[in-house]
């Protein structure tokens, strides 16, 4: 079936590419141009628009067109319903499971102009943003005023909080203050007729029916776009302390992350990273790490708070417990520009290792306490199945990317038995109490592993969803629901 669905997909972009789409007419252009201006439709040199980070995958644009305002966005969509056009939503194309490509014939609406930060409200610790905003500098403009907003996307410096939102996107720093979800209060939604709504309120406490804001919240462009957000923020930490740890076992390093939370010290960060990953990140970004012969995994533990006394006692405590798992040493970050060093080669790892090889990217996620079975069970999987992975990602919250590199691995095996692997890897996240994603989404890439943790019943209560908020199917078409 998987094989099928490719195919097809494939027809679909030979098809675009030859030009002979029925729906995006000379008369529908000019309604877009109408709408926008015609300075922002676009129907050539558009292809960059056709992917994003998920594997080597391409499909050509028909037609892009940038809204600048929630109402052209929401006359956009209402043009679109009545034409019944497909809508592929995209942000800033950092996505990591092929959730904006327009894999069906339709239009690419970009949120590149929404970019404004509109308020910043110290007394109600709130701000509201637009979708086509930079998470760094949306981070960056809070903590200049005493405040802070946690989720952290290794692409944050290029990503929007419009795709954080679609994808429910998490960070490094999810393990004390969660992810994207536990701060959006309120969402301004234009529907697919074409009606512009809020969600929610601006409160934090919030009973009043369903909660349609965390019904946005991973929905992956499928029910409507966002136009504008209300974020929660929190008081700002002024100190912080980074701690590295190596380990020969992967099973300790791993069991090594939850004694560290038994302590009753929750780190801002614990980040786990296999040792091929941290060399290819440091050569490629000509970073020094502090390497530590026999090594297999680090563990990077980051502190935060407001009382640099606090964080070393907090460290203390810490200690015992990385010694009695197995560490070999604890390093510490003594200067700024060390504590930069070590999380550039963390951030770098994923970008720097899919520089290597073709490669499929799973972002697996199970209870913390089972993460040492996760990782045990990946590499028993790849040595039955004769791929290769690097294993990294955010321990703390048992969110482990696993990147299989295909590297000299014939087209025909990595082709068509890969997924089996990949699928026993999803079988085993599912035993373990776990999911298929933890942060990247479905998207395109894993519609075919869904029946592992949805039934039947899951699909059709979704589809009702679905259908309630989009009768005629134009957003987003061709993904996993």
């Amino acid at each position: 079936m998987a094989t099928f669905v490719v195919d097809v997909f494939k027809e679909m972009k030979l098809f675009r590419s030859l030009g002979m789409s029925q729906k995006i007419s000379p008369d529908f252009i000019a309604a877009l141009s109408g709408i926008c201006g015609a300075q922002h439709v676009h129907q050539s040199q558009i292809d960059s628009y056709g992917s994003d980070y998920t594997e080597d995958f391409f499909f050509k644009p028909e037609v892009v067109v940038k809204p600048g305002t929630a109402e052209e966005i929401a006359a956009v969509l209402k043009l679109c319903n009545e034409q019944e056009v497909a809508v592929y939503t995209r942000g800033a194309g950092t996505g990591l499971c092929g959730g904006s490509l327009p894999v069906q014939e339709g239009i690419v609406l970009a949120t590149e102009r929404l970019n404004k930060i509109l308020e910043i409200d110290t007394q109600n610790f709130q701000a509201t943003v637009q979708p086509g905003v930079i998470n760094e500098v949306f981070r960056q403009a809070v903590e200049a005023q005493g405040l802070y907003y946690p989720p952290d996307p290794a692409s944050k410096g290029s990503c929007f909080l419009g795709g954080n939102i679609a994808h429910g996107s998490g960070g490094p720093r999810a393990v004390k203050y969660g992810t994207t979800r536990d701060y959006v209060l309120n969402l301004q939604l234009a529907l697919p007729n074409g009606e512009l709504i809020w969600t929610g309120a601006n409160t934090v406490k919030n009973s009043t029916g369903f909660n349609l804001t965390q019904l946005m919240v991973g929905s992956e462009g499928l029910l409507g776009i966002v136009t504008c957000i209300v974020f929660r923020l929190v008081a700002r930490p002024t100190v912080n302390m980074l701690l590295l740890a190596p380990f020969k076992e992967a099973a300790d390093a791993a069991k090594a992350v939850n004694a560290v939370l038994l302590t009753g010290v929750t780190p801002s960060a614990l980040e786990l990273m296999e040792v091929s990953g941290v060399a290819i990140a440091a050569e490629a970004t000509q970073t020094h790490f502090p390497f530590v012969e026999g090594a297999a995994f680090y563990l990077l533990v980051e502190l935060d708070g407001n009382d640099p006394d606090r964080l070393m006692s907090d460290a203390e405590i810490i200690y015992p417990a990385l010694d009695a798992c197995g560490a070999m040493d604890v390093l510490h970050a003594d200067a700024s520009e060390t504590k930069e060093q070590w999380w550039k080669v963390r951030r770098s790892i994923g970008e720097t290792v899919k520089s290597q090889s073709i490669y499929k990217e799973e972002d697996t996620v199970v209870p913390r306490a089972y993460l040492p079975e996760l990782l045990t069970g990946v590499k028993e999987i790849g040595d039955r199945y004769g791929f290769v992975s690097v294993c990294y990602g955010h321990a703390g919250d048992g969110n482990l990317h696993v990147n299989i590199l295909k590297y000299d691995m014939p087209d025909h095996k990595w082709n068509h038995e890969i997924q089996h692997g990949i699928r026993e890897i999803f079988k085993l996240c599912k035993k373990l109490g776990g999911t298929i994603s933890g942060e990247h989404g479905i998207g395109y890439v894993q519609k075919q592993y869904l029946d592992v943790v949805f039934t039947d019943t899951h699909f059709s209560l979704m589809r009702g969803i679905k259908l309630a908020f989009d009768p005629k199917g134009i957003m987003n078409p061709g993904k996993w629901l």
